[in-house]
């Protein structure tokens, strides 16, 4: 048997025992990370226990959807649950994307449980030189 000695994780389960298992209809929310590394952003989400085959990832012009579904594991008849913490269910995130990305070469990866999007910035976001006609030469300065 397992002791539990947490308050505040017995408080979570019970408040999420009462919104009951995310659906597809009234999904959970899923955590996630978001950062910029050079030339693209990141967002990791955490999905562990979620096969790949049960996420699913939209882009629909700005609005970027990850939906993801944890279903139990099966059980045999001798087997007598004594704890149950793990969240199943659908769970969701929708991110609205800048207009200075380039949705079009999203990449995805999903290792450990947790699903890594990378996101690059758009050429006509990068930062460039832009030429001055100065008399019959050309100047460049930073724009």
């Amino acid at each position: 048997m397992l002791m539990r000695t947490d308050p505040f994780r017995e408080l979570d389960r019970l408040a999420q025992q009462m919104m009951g298992p995310g659906t597809w209809s009234r999904p959970s929310a899923m955590a996630m990370d978001a950062y910029r590394e050079g030339d693209e952003y990141v967002v990791a989400f955490d999905l562990p226990g979620v096969s790949p085959e049960a996420i699913d990832i939209d882009v629909e012009r700005n609005m970027l959807t990850v939906k993801a579904e944890r279903r139990p594991v099966a059980k045999g008849d001798d087997v007598q649950m004594e704890l149950s913490e793990r969240p199943l269910g659908v769970f969701s995130r929708q991110i609205v994307l800048a207009d200075t990305l380039d949705t079009e070469h999203i990449t995805a990866d999903y290792d450990a449980g947790v699903l890594t999007l990378r996101i690059p910035i758009a050429e006509r976001a990068k930062p460039r030189k832009i030429s001055i006609g100065v008399g019959s030469g050309r100047k460049e300065i930073s724009g």
